[in-house]
């Protein structure tokens, strides 16, 4: 396999290195929008570029370098990408590259994350379907018009989140990007809601993994490097940090994390880029995430001392957001026994 990126990808991750640069907080999200970012995932018949999920890879994961948040992973990562490879709701992702729509799609439910088998209910109605159940880990509730709606049978549908009846409710987080609960009793959704089945269903959870990792791959590499810069400037006995024995192998470890993230990572994207089914990179990939990734920080905070600890330095954002990042893929247990499931079905 071949990851070095094309042209075009090396140019998109310039490009968003360059707006993550120059704009911060609530602008980053118009910035990108603005910058023509969120449409290069995008298929053309909607005005995006047709980059695919490696598309949005290389953005997300220039935006975990700095930590950012936005609905970028949310909109772009699962909810348009999902939408786009089910040939679904042409006019929403019109929506997202014209307007920059935030959608965004519920991807756990109480006690399961990523279930194969939804406990959430879309009872056939008139005209459409009785929506009933409870989902959580839902990314930018608050901002999204649309959330993709795994429900058993399994099926996929995109719901209006001004839809009455609906509760959205914050779930305390460690970042800015905490997600949200939705729940839903009896909630009217019309019959064109339905935009995939099962196959539907399992697109969204792989493609969501992948942003996952692509996202955690920028923030231990943007970690590392502000450690690296720390251990290299900071004194202590008269030399820098970085010539202490101890202080270069915890330096390497994290480096060893890094890289090994990285080639999960781009594994991951580059079957989903080429048709292939991701197998159990994507699972390994979200161990990492849920077990490496937060470690591997905090090995950084520690190389930092009392400066890693202070709220005014940006690597508290990093940490916040891998804790948030762990939990999204399903915490060690959950992602160590999806990917033993998925063995034990591959030799079956």
């Amino acid at each position: 396999m071949d990851f070095t990126p094309e042209p075009p990808l090396r140019d998109a991750a310039e490009l968003a290195a360059l707006v993550a640069e120059r704009s911060g907080g609530d602008r980053l999200w118009d910035a990108l929008v603005d910058a023509g970012l969120v449409e290069l995932a995008l298929p053309a018949g909607v005005g995006g570029d047709d980059l695919g999920p490696a598309g949005a890879a290389v953005v997300l994961t220039e935006l975990g370098r700095r930590a950012a948040s936005t609905p970028f992973f949310a909109t772009l990562g699962v909810g348009a990408l999902t939408l786009a490879r089910c040939g679904a709701a042409e006019d929403v992702l019109r929506r997202v590259v014209d307007d920059g729509a935030v959608l965004t799609a519920a991807l756990h439910e109480p006690s399961v994350a990523f279930p194969r088998f939804p406990r959430t209910v879309a009872s056939a109605v008139t005209d459409g379907y009785s929506l009933s159940g409870v989902k959580l880990g839902v990314p930018d509730a608050d901002a999204a018009e649309h959330v993709l709606v795994p429900v058993a049978g399994p099926a996929l549908l995109l719901v209006d989140l001004r839809t009455p009846g609906m509760e959205v409710s914050r779930v305390p987080g460690a970042g800015e990007n905490a997600p949200y609960r939705l729940a839903f009793d009896e909630v009217f959704v019309p019959a064109e809601a339905l935009v995939g089945g099962a196959d539907a269903v399992s697109d969204l959870y792989r493609l969501a993994l992948a942003a996952a990792v692509s996202y955690g791959d920028g923030l231990l590499a943007g970690a590392l490097d502000l450690t690296v810069a720390h251990v290299a400037t900071r004194e202590q006995f008269g030399r820098p940090l970085a010539t202490f024995q101890a202080v270069a192998q915890q330096i390497a470890d994290v480096y060893l994390a890094s890289r090994t993230l990285h080639l999960l990572a781009q594994s991951t994207v580059w079957r989903l880029q080429n048709g292939l089914d991701p197998g159990t990179d994507a699972e390994v990939a979200a161990y990492w995430v849920a077990t490496e990734l937060p470690a591997a920080i905090g090995t950084c905070h520690h190389l930092h001392g009392g400066l890693g600890l202070d709220r005014d330095y940006p690597l508290q954002h990093f940490s916040a957001a891998a804790s948030d990042l762990a939990r999204l893929v399903g915490g060690p247990s959950e992602t160590l026994d999806r990917l033993g499931a998925q063995y034990v079905e591959d030799k079956c």
